[in-house]
C-alpha cells in the first residue's frame, strides 16, 4: 500500500509539474477572450482530449519506441532530468520560454490550435511525454499501471477546469500570484529532476564498476 501511494504522488507531481496547467492561463485567457463560453469549453475539452491520446499512446508504445531506436530507460532518466531541470529554472525564474514562441504565431489560426499547439506541446509536451514514459516504466504490476493512468485523468481534468476558468483564476491570482505559484512548481520540478538523473546514472555507474 505504501508503494502504491508513493507511486501516485510521484505521478501526480511530476505530470502536474511538467504540464504547468497554472502557467498556460495567461496564453489562453488571451486568445479566448473574445470566444464564447461554449467556445472555451470546447476547444479547452479538445485541447486536453488531445493531450491525453498523446500521452496514454507513448506510455504503451514507450518501451518499442525506446526498444527501436536502442534508448535505455535508464538513458532517458538521465536525459529527461536535464530537461526538467533546466524547465524548473526556467519556471523557477517565472518564464515559460516554450509558450512565447509557439504564441507569436496563434493569430493566424485562432480555431485550429485546439490541437496543435495547444494540446501538444503546449499542454503535453517532451517533458510530459518523456516522464509518462518513465513512469510506466517504473510500474510494477497492473495496478500501477491503473493508477498511473487515472493520475494522467485527473491531472488533465485538473487542467481542463483550470483553463475553462482561466479568466477567472486570472482576475483572482493576478500577475504576481501566477508567478509565484510558477517557482514553487518549478522548485518542485527541480528536485524530481535531480532524483530522476540519479535514479538512471546509479546503475549505469554500478555496471561500469562491476563490469556486468
Amino acid at each position: 500500500m505504501d508503494r502504491l501511494i508513493q507511486f501516485s504522488m510521484l505521478a501526480f507531481t511530476s505530470l502536474f509539474t511538467m504540464v504547468t496547467p497554472f502557467g498556460v492561463i495567461p496564453l489562453f485567457s488571451s486568445l479566448t477572450s473574445n470566444m464564447e463560453a461554449k467556445d472555451v469549453h470546447r476547444i479547452a475539452l479538445k485541447g486536453v482530449a488531445t493531450a491525453f491520446f498523446i500521452m496514454v499512446l507513448f506510455a504503451f508504445a514507450g518501451n518499442f519506441i525506446l526498444d527501436f531506436f536502442h534508448i535505455s530507460v535508464n538513458g532517458l532518466r538521465i536525459v529527461g532530468g536535464i530537461l526538467f531541470f533546466l524547465s524548473g529554472y526556467d519556471m523557477l525564474q517565472a518564464k515559460l520560454n516554450r509558450l512565447k514562441e509557439e504564441g507569436q504565431n496563434f493569430s493566424d489560426f485562432m480555431h485550429d490550435f485546439a490541437i496543435s499547439p495547444l494540446g501538444m506541446p503546449i499542454i503535453c509536451g517532451p517533458g510530459s511525454i518523456t516522464m509518462t514514459i518513465v513512469l510506466f516504466n517504473d510500474t510494477q504490476n497492473i495496478n500501477e499501471k491503473f493508477i498511473l493512468l487515472g493520475v494522467i485523468i485527473f491531472v488533465l481534468s485538473i487542467t481542463y477546469l483550470i483553463l475553462v476558468g482561466s479568466r477567472k483564476i486570472l482576475v483572482v491570482l493576478g500577475d504576481n500570484g501566477n508567478k509565484v505559484l510558477m517557482r514553487i512548481m518549478g522548485l518542485i520540478l527541480m528536485v524530481i529532476a535531480v532524483e530522476l538523473m540519479f535514479s538512471g546514472l546509479k546503475p549505469i555507474v554500478k555496471e561500469m564498476i562491476t563490469g556486468n
